[in-house]
């Protein structure tokens, strides 16, 4: 599903028009990115959790070459399903 899609999904559910329901999914994305960028988690209770998780440097191949090469320490979002979502899917 994509935002077009979930926000006429959402629009037929609450009733409110495609446009706002798009404001609406445009909003919460913001806040999450907002809250993922000052290191904070995110938890949607039976949803799941968003979080901020670290990887360490580490050494890599290149797969064309085959030459090794130094991956840097990095920052990434990760999700982990709440139990809602888990029995939902099964």
């Amino acid at each position: 599903m994509r935002k077009p899609e979930l926000a006429a999904a959402i629009a037929d559910k609450t009733g409110l028009t495609r446009e706002k329901a798009s404001e609406v999914i445009n909003a919460f994305t913001d806040q999450l990115s907002a809250a993922a960028a000052r290191g904070e988690d995110t938890t949607l209770i039976g949803f799941g959790t968003f979080s901020i998780r670290s990887r360490e440097a580490r050494t890599g191949r290149n797969p064309q070459t085959g030459a090794t090469i130094q991956i840097p320490a990095s920052k990434t979002v990760g999700f982990k399903a709440g139990k809602a979502l888990k029995d939902a899917i099964r």
